[in-house]
Protein backbone atom coordinates (compact mmCIF):
# COMPACT_ATOMS: atom_id res chain seq x y z
CA UNK A 1 0.00 0.00 0.00
CA UNK A 2 1.51 3.30 -1.11
CA UNK A 3 1.68 6.11 1.36
CA UNK A 4 -0.03 9.34 0.23
CA UNK A 5 1.96 12.52 0.63
CA UNK A 6 0.41 15.00 3.05
CA UNK A 7 -0.82 18.15 1.37
CA UNK A 8 0.30 21.23 3.24
CA UNK A 9 -1.81 24.37 3.05
CA UNK A 10 0.54 27.31 3.59
CA UNK A 11 -2.22 29.86 3.24
CA UNK A 12 -3.19 32.08 6.15
CA UNK A 13 -6.92 32.62 6.60
CA UNK A 14 -7.59 36.35 6.98
CA UNK A 15 -11.37 36.68 7.02
CA UNK A 16 -14.77 35.08 6.50
CA UNK A 17 -17.25 37.43 4.83
CA UNK A 18 -20.67 37.49 3.23
CA UNK A 19 -20.51 39.21 -0.14
CA UNK A 20 -22.99 42.08 -0.57
CA UNK A 21 -22.30 43.02 -4.18
CA UNK A 22 -25.30 41.08 -5.47
CA UNK A 23 -28.34 39.27 -4.07
CA UNK A 24 -26.59 35.86 -4.00
CA UNK A 25 -24.80 36.66 -0.72
CA UNK A 26 -21.90 34.26 -1.25
CA UNK A 27 -19.98 33.09 1.82
CA UNK A 28 -16.39 34.11 1.15
CA UNK A 29 -13.13 33.13 2.75
CA UNK A 30 -10.08 35.32 2.22
CA UNK A 31 -6.62 33.78 2.43
CA UNK A 32 -3.12 35.10 2.01
CA UNK A 33 -0.63 32.78 0.40
CA UNK A 34 2.60 32.81 -1.56
CA UNK A 35 0.80 34.18 -4.63
CA UNK A 36 -1.03 36.95 -2.75
CA UNK A 37 -4.72 37.03 -1.85
CA UNK A 38 -6.99 34.12 -2.66
CA UNK A 39 -10.76 34.14 -2.24
CA UNK A 40 -12.97 31.07 -2.13
CA UNK A 41 -16.74 30.78 -2.17
CA UNK A 42 -17.38 33.53 -4.72
CA UNK A 43 -19.43 32.76 -7.82
CA UNK A 44 -18.23 35.85 -9.72
CA UNK A 45 -15.20 38.14 -9.95
CA UNK A 46 -16.97 40.84 -7.95
CA UNK A 47 -16.78 38.62 -4.87
CA UNK A 48 -12.99 38.46 -5.00
CA UNK A 49 -12.67 42.23 -5.40
CA UNK A 50 -15.19 42.81 -2.59
CA UNK A 51 -13.38 40.51 -0.14
CA UNK A 52 -10.00 42.11 -0.75
CA UNK A 53 -11.41 45.66 -0.54
CA UNK A 54 -13.38 44.82 2.62
CA UNK A 55 -10.25 43.44 4.27
CA UNK A 56 -7.84 46.19 3.21
CA UNK A 57 -10.04 49.30 3.38
CA UNK A 58 -13.76 48.76 3.93
CA UNK A 59 -15.95 51.39 2.26
CA UNK A 60 -19.59 52.36 2.81
CA UNK A 61 -22.26 54.60 1.37
CA UNK A 62 -23.98 56.90 3.84
CA UNK A 63 -27.72 57.57 3.99
CA UNK A 64 -29.03 60.11 6.45
CA UNK A 65 -31.08 63.29 6.75
CA UNK A 66 -30.14 66.95 6.88
CA UNK A 67 -31.97 69.82 8.60
CA UNK A 68 -33.72 72.44 6.49
CA UNK A 69 -35.01 75.95 7.26
CA UNK A 70 -38.47 75.02 5.93
CA UNK A 71 -41.20 74.51 8.55
CA UNK A 72 -43.25 72.25 6.25
CA UNK A 73 -40.19 70.15 5.38
CA UNK A 74 -37.84 70.17 8.43
CA UNK A 75 -35.47 67.44 7.15
CA UNK A 76 -34.45 66.13 3.75
CA UNK A 77 -33.17 62.63 3.07
CA UNK A 78 -29.66 62.43 1.64
CA UNK A 79 -27.04 59.92 0.53
CA UNK A 80 -23.46 59.95 -0.62
CA UNK A 81 -22.92 59.56 -4.36
CA UNK A 82 -19.97 57.27 -3.69
CA UNK A 83 -18.44 55.22 -0.93
CA UNK A 84 -16.34 56.57 1.93
CA UNK A 85 -13.89 54.81 4.26
CA UNK A 86 -15.75 52.97 7.02
CA UNK A 87 -13.12 53.95 9.60
CA UNK A 88 -13.96 57.64 9.01
CA UNK A 89 -17.75 57.37 8.91
CA UNK A 90 -18.26 59.29 12.17
CA UNK A 91 -16.15 62.18 10.83
CA UNK A 92 -18.35 62.29 7.72
CA UNK A 93 -21.47 62.24 9.91
CA UNK A 94 -20.16 65.19 11.97
CA UNK A 95 -19.96 67.23 8.76
CA UNK A 96 -23.37 66.03 7.56
CA UNK A 97 -25.01 66.80 10.92
CA UNK A 98 -23.79 70.42 10.77
CA UNK A 99 -25.42 71.05 7.37
CA UNK A 100 -28.64 73.05 6.99
CA UNK A 101 -30.47 73.26 3.66
CA UNK A 102 -31.58 76.86 2.97
CA UNK A 103 -32.89 76.53 -0.58
CA UNK A 104 -35.41 74.39 -2.44
CA UNK A 105 -33.91 71.19 -3.85
CA UNK A 106 -34.75 68.49 -6.35
CA UNK A 107 -33.80 64.86 -5.98
CA UNK A 108 -30.16 64.49 -6.99
CA UNK A 109 -29.14 68.07 -6.16
CA UNK A 110 -25.87 68.37 -4.25
CA UNK A 111 -26.31 69.27 -0.57
CA UNK A 112 -22.60 69.12 0.35
CA UNK A 113 -19.84 68.97 -2.24
CA UNK A 114 -16.59 67.03 -1.93
CA UNK A 115 -17.08 65.67 1.58
CA UNK A 116 -13.78 65.64 3.48
CA UNK A 117 -11.88 66.18 0.20
CA UNK A 118 -12.81 62.72 -1.09
CA UNK A 119 -14.61 63.78 -4.27
CA UNK A 120 -17.79 62.24 -2.83
CA UNK A 121 -20.85 64.49 -2.69
CA UNK A 122 -23.90 64.38 -0.46
CA UNK A 123 -27.05 64.52 -2.60
CA UNK A 124 -30.75 64.93 -1.84
CA UNK A 125 -32.85 61.80 -2.27
CA UNK A 126 -36.14 63.70 -2.19
CA UNK A 127 -37.41 67.11 -3.25
CA UNK A 128 -37.59 70.08 -0.89
CA UNK A 129 -40.38 72.29 -2.25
Amino acid sequence: MAKQAAVTDNRKKLATLTCITCPQGCSLELFEGAEGYEVTGNTCKKGKAYAIQEYQNPMRSITSTVKTVFKEFPRVSVKTDGEVPLKEIFLFMEEINKAVVKKKLKTGDIVLKNLRDTGVNLVATSDVR
